[in-house]
């Protein structure tokens, strides 16, 4: 994904309950979800009848030695790799999330976003909260300090979970107690799996992979799972109608080797490759991935399209993903660090080169012009999701129509600004074949400008609130 305004995005989150110590297991899955989140890392562990945690920025090897792991040994924790979207990139923001109650110790950690932050922050200074950071994931830990004040434990969570609006993937310590939730439309993935002594769940099932487990399932929309040594005891808060499972996770956000709702994603990006090969065909030489995202995409659209496949750009292991960086101009600055073409692959030929998203475009730009440069006859760019031309409210920090290269310009504008000598993008209908889902159960917000969720001066899809069953 190239060209984000900000350096925010997804989070990635873990938890576990096992015989034997978890802070490894968490550290290990952690690493695994880095590519959620480079900002900070966090983990909390509970042992000796209390939450035990540690958080600062940076990546987890940077956050995380063997002394601090040693210091958070306990049976069940949980963990949080963050981009901020509500909330500043400062370590008071990172997570996990703890609070104290008069009864309970709570630790909370949190992807997604929600909407309707301000109107829950009202309700709990009412009722006499204090607020500590300007995350998000703090408003959910004290609103369900708020009603386990009221209920137990289980009708409490379900109460938050009626009361919470927007993407909510979470993972919640009560004491020793852990739990998961997905939101009702499911728009943030959440997998299931089983660890050698116990059980648990991380953001993607490639987690459980990393750290010999396996998976089990996702996590459904709208439950409420209660993880346990002996397994998982599943509560339903309620279903919808339709979900909105988040197409930029099957596009370019997960990792291609994780299974999301049924979904392999790297089987769902080659199908976006070889749609793209039949709705937008080339002349050309050979097929160039941009690393590391638009590599499944090439191979799709090589295959078919029957031009052959190479690794014409070269990606710097050492330097992390762009979007993170904290301006666009630093990001531009950085891909020539980050990228360099492999000269006998391009000079000469005509290229079609294959990514996964185009957002302001300055760095697609830069590739482009890179490849020429290199000696590139011909550059043609097809892109694997369709125009971004609309805010997302549910986890991206794209809150403004004016950031997309998208908005208010046709393709061919927009093929002359990045220098391309054609320019073609998936179909949103191509893209939901190539997800496999019912379109019906795809968040497409920034591509349609109509959300699953009622956002202030946004259309809602289906032209009406969804109804509950």
């Amino acid at each position: 994904m190239r060209g984000l305004k900000r350096r925010n995005e997804y989070c990635g989150i873990a938890g576990f309950v096992s015989k034997f110590d978890v802070s490894q297991l968490l550290y290990f899955s952690l690493r695994a979800l880095q590519h959620r989140g480079q900002e900070s890392a966090g983990i909390a562990t509970y042992a000796n009848e209390d939450i035990l945690i540690h958080r600062g920025m940076g990546l987890v090897h940077e956050v995380f030695n063997s002394q601090i792991l040693n210091h958070l040994r306990g049976k069940v924790g949980i963990g949080h790799v963050r981009y901020s979207t509500t909330g500043g990139s400062i370590e008071e923001n990172a997570q996990p999330i703890k609070i104290y109650t008069k009864e309970y110790r709570i630790a909370v950690a949190h992807n997604g976003e929600i909407v309707n932050v301000r109107e829950l922050q009202d309700f709990l200074g009412r009722a006499g909260s204090a607020f500590v950071t300007k995350a998000d994931s703090e408003i959910i830990a004290r609103l369900l300090a708020y009603e386990l004040s009221k209920h137990d434990v289980i009708e409490s969570l379900k109460n938050m979970v009626r009361m919470l609006k927007g993407s909510f993937s979470l993972v919640i310590l009560i004491d020793s107690r852990l739990f998961a939730i997905r939101d009702p439309f499911g728009i943030r993935p959440l997998a299931l799996g089983e660890i050698n002594g116990g059980f648990g769940v991380a953001s993607e099932s490639t987690a459980f992979h990393a750290i010999g487990g396996t998976f089990t399932r996702d996590v459904q929309p709208g439950e409420i799972v209660e993880i346990r040594e002996d397994g998982f005891v599943s509560h339903h808060v309620f279903r919808k109608q339709h979900y909105a499972h988040c197409m930029f996770e099957y596009v370019y956000f997960a990792r291609a080797d994780s299974i999301i709702d049924g979904q392999l994603v790297y089987d769902v990006r080659r199908r976006i490759g070889h749609i793209l090969a039949k709705e937008h065909p080339a002349n050309a030489d050979v097929v160039v991935p941009v690393p590391d995202s638009g590599r499944a995409h090439a191979l799709g659209f090589s295959e078919g399209s029957g031009i052959p496949y190479a690794e014409g750009l070269m990606k710097n292991r050492y330097v992390e993903r762009t979007f993170i960086l904290p301006s666009q101009e630093t990001r531009v600055m950085e891909i020539n660090m980050k990228l360099s073409p492999v000269k006998s692959v391009v000079d000469g030929k005509r290229i079609v080169l294959v990514d996964d998203s185009i957002v302001r475009g300055n760095t697609m730009r830069k590739i482009v012009r890179m490849l020429k440069d290199a000696g590139a006859k011909e550059v043609h760019v097809r892109i694997g999701s369709p125009p971004i031309i609309a805010p997302c409210y549910l986890g991206i920090d794209m809150k403004t129509r004016e950031q997309f290269i998208a908005a208010g310009k046709s393709v061919e504008e927009i093929r002359r600004v990045i220098g391309a000598d054609s320019l073609g993008y998936i179909s949103i209908d191509g893209l939901v074949k190539a997800i496999g889902l019912p379109r019906e159960d795809i968040c497409l917000g920034c591509l349609t400008g109509e959300y699953p969720v009622p956002i202030d001066g946004e259309k809602i899809r289906f032209q009406s609130d969804l109804e509950e069953f």
